[in-house]
């Protein structure tokens, strides 16, 4: 390569070492061979046009032959120099933008085109700014002529790797927002970029009102209207329906939307995106007006917002399902579906339980429909299945041998924390009801109907391979509604106000056959201790329903005492819940505990040991961690006060208001505690926002 091709740099410093040598030596025959080589390379490089300008260096070379220089001489040198600088600084640019062209852009033709373009443009090397045209010097630079080592200095915040893209990369700056586009070409050395500029201010502001401005659907719903109003004087009734609409009204009139009541306790409303985006960010404190307005009253609204839909028939629909949700985790709180999913919002208040059955009767006329038009019926709950699934899987199987209609129950009998049951119906004769889930694949076809109980969730279930290949799926369920659940089946039953699965069963039970038509002792026992599991013997979650249940059950012949003996443990267990319980630590009124790997034997005394920490006096949860493989899984518990599904699902888990799990992957116990203590730090924050902080929280309060 040419030396006049070489950085610049590198040149300005040949040179530079030229003269100096030619300042200070005396020797004229160096003199001489320096003015020649500086001739011959000026005429090399410029032709003709370098004869005047290297004639015009003879004088300096007479001027110091054969004498050292005194200080007034070097003092002149120097002023001509930095004058011949000063030029060379306005022509660097022309100068290097020919070098970086080559030979086939002669006279710098790319500099020259690209100079009168209404967009900035610059030439980088690397990252630094060899040359920029006047729109960019005007618009970028305050209309500066300045040398710009680094192109950040100009533009803060480019990155090149993002300009390369076809979109381009998006540059705040100070008078407006642009678009800066960069195409680069590797070299020798370093890459040559060409970097230009479009300023968007005025299409970004109109993007942004369009998006402002687009409507967003708002559904309301009255929890539990009826079992609300219904007993209530039509005075008191009047009061509280004005007090819900002034407060609605107060809402939607911060914007330019628009609110209708279309029925009983419902309501509807169309709102712009940046009012939503306002609601959004206040946790949708309506929730909490709601609720204030007669604190004895259990008053509550649920809503159900579509955003982000591209029309606004699509905006209802997405309302609609997300209200949906908001009701299926227990109501009193705010859902929002986007194209991107769910946000929930609230959801730290008790749930109402409903009084009516009607529901029940309903549910069960269709489920025996669906079972008789089926030829087989698989049943399956939720992985590591417990009392409840088993027990209402059991009493769903009742039901198909009441309608005549073969069915079985997939389980995984080494992988349940029911065994108890399972072994008790099995020494009953029952042993057929239970089938391994990849047994049951053989017999499922397109007319076979599965039916999910004591989970929602498409995550959960026994088998997944089940539940695709069966041509219809039925859902009986309690658990609060979350992200992930089962979204075709033909038959729900789902109550997130009712106790366990057990209880939706043993409801449906009485609503199917004749008075003989009942199940038997063992089945009967069964619900009940998935009863008694899940309100931990009806002391928590429990309703008037709850206890009617019981006593149907009983009825049947259920014996309490046998049902205690489902519950006992090995001394394996005991000793592993012992320990758990034992090293558990307070935090801002829950107990959590972390541990390593337990025996699989004893995995059952992780949600055992998370029971009897609610039994220590000031504790409101619990929370046991323990480490399975390179995970973590954690069993969540409360009294009511503390909603631990809100706090599961911040960790990617659910459940319900008083029992709930998240498993963790490829994480620590230690890490996983500290997430832990987060999640409670969130949901301790928004219970102060929703005024519903807890029984130790306000102590604490009380004390200061």
């Amino acid at each position: 390569m040419e030396f006049s091709r070489y950085h610049p740099a590198i040149n300005f410093l040949y040179f530079a070492a030229v003269l100096a040598g030619t300042i200070l030596f005396r020797q004229p025959v160096y003199l001489a061979l320096s003015y020649v080589c500086a001739f011959l390379y000026l005429l090399k490089l410029r032709g003709l046009r370098a004869l005047i300008p290297g004639l015009g260096l003879l004088p300096f070379a007479l001027l110091f032959e054969g004498r050292r220089p005194q200080a007034r001489e070097l003092v002149v040198v120097a002023v001509l120099w930095f004058a011949l600088f000063g030029v060379f600084r306005y022509r660097v640019r022309s100068w290097v933008a020919r070098w970086v062209c080559g030979g086939s852009f002669e006279k710098s033709k790319t500099q020259f085109s690209l100079e009168p373009l209404s967009q900035p443009a610059a030439l980088l090397s690397g990252e630094t700014v060899l040359w920029y045209n006047t729109e960019f010097r005007t618009r970028l630079m305050k209309g500066e002529a300045l040398l710009v080592p680094r192109v950040q200095k100009v533009l803060p915040g480019l990155d090149l790797q993002e300009a390369r893209k076809v979109s381009g990369q998006l540059l705040n700056l100070a008078d407006g927002v642009w678009s800066a586009h960069s195409s680069t070409v590797p070299g020798e050395a370093e890459s040559m970029t060409l970097l230009v500029l479009n300023e968007e201010t005025a299409l970004r502001k109109v993007e942004a009102e369009y998006k402002a401005s687009r409507p967003g659907y708002l559904v309301f719903l009255v929890d539990g209207y009826d079992d609300v109003f219904s007993d209530m004087l039509d005075s008191e009734r009047a009061r509280l329906l004005e007090g819900i609409n002034r407060v609605l009204e107060e809402m939607i009139g911060r914007g330019s939307g628009f609110l209708r009541r279309v029925a009983s306790g419902r309501y509807i409303a169309v709102v712009e995106e940046r009012h939503l985006e306002q609601y959004a960010k206040r946790g949708y404190d309506v929730l909490d007006k709601i609720r204030a307005l007669d604190p004895s009253v259990n008053l509550s609204i649920s809503i159900g917002i579509g955003r982000g839909a591209k029309t606004l028939r699509e905006a209802q629909d997405m309302a609609v399902q997300a209200l949906d949700m908001a009701q299926g985790r227990g109501g009193d709180q705010a859902a929002e579906m986007t194209p991107d999913g769910f946000t929930f919002y609230g959801g730290v208040s008790h749930g109402v339980e409903k009084r009516s059955k009607v529901r029940s009767r309903i549910v069960a006329d269709q489920l025996v429909k669906l079972i008789k038009e089926a030829d087989h019926v698989v049943i399956m709950g939720h992985r590591m299945s417990d009392l409840d699934a088993i027990g209402s899987a059991e009493g769903v199987l009742r039901i198909c041998k009441i309608c005549d209609v073969p069915a079985v129950i997939a389980v995984r009998r080494d992988a349940t924390l029911a065994g108890s049951l399972i072994n008790a119906l099995i020494a009953a004769g029952q042993e057929d009801d239970f089938i391994d889930p990849k047994g049951a694949l053989p017999i499922i076809s397109k007319k076979t109907l599965c039916i999910v109980v004591d989970t929602y969730q498409t995550g959960l279930v026994e088998s997944k391979e089940i539940l695709e290949k069966c041509g219809k799926i039925a859902v009986i369920d309690h658990h609060r509604k979350g992200v992930g659940y089962i979204e075709d089946a033909a038959l729900i039953c789902h109550e997130p106000y009712s106790s366990s699965a057990s209880e939706l069963v043993t409801e449906l039970l009485q609503y199917v056959g004749t008075r003989d038509d009942k199940p038997n002792r063992v089945e009967a026992e069964g619900l009940l201790s998935g009863i008694m599991l899940d309100t931990r013997d009806f002391t928590l979650h429990t309703g008037v329903r709850t206890f009617e249940a019981a006593a149907a059950l009983r009825r049947y012949g259920a014996e309490t005492e046998h049902v205690r003996q489902l519950f006992d443990v090995s001394m394996v267990e005991y000793t592993t819940k012992a320990m758990l319980v034992s090293e558990a630590q307070m935090y801002r009124g829950c107990a959590i505990t972390v541990s390593g790997e337990v025996a699989p034997e004893a995995r059952v005394a992780i949600a055992q040991a998370a029971n009897d920490l609610l039994t220590i006096q000031n504790v409101e949860a619990s929370f046991v961690a323990v480490q399975v493989g390179g995970g973590v899984n954690i069993s969540a518990r409360s009294l009511g006060a503390v909603n631990v599904q809100v706090i599961m699902e911040s960790l990617g888990g659910g459940g319900h208001q008083t029992m709930a799990a998240a498993q963790l992957k490829h994480i620590t116990p230690e890490a996983a505690h500290s997430r832990i203590q987060t999640a409670i730090d969130q949901y301790r924050e928004a219970q102060k926002k929703s005024g519903l902080e807890s029984g130790s929280e306000q102590k604490k309060k009380d004390k200061q």
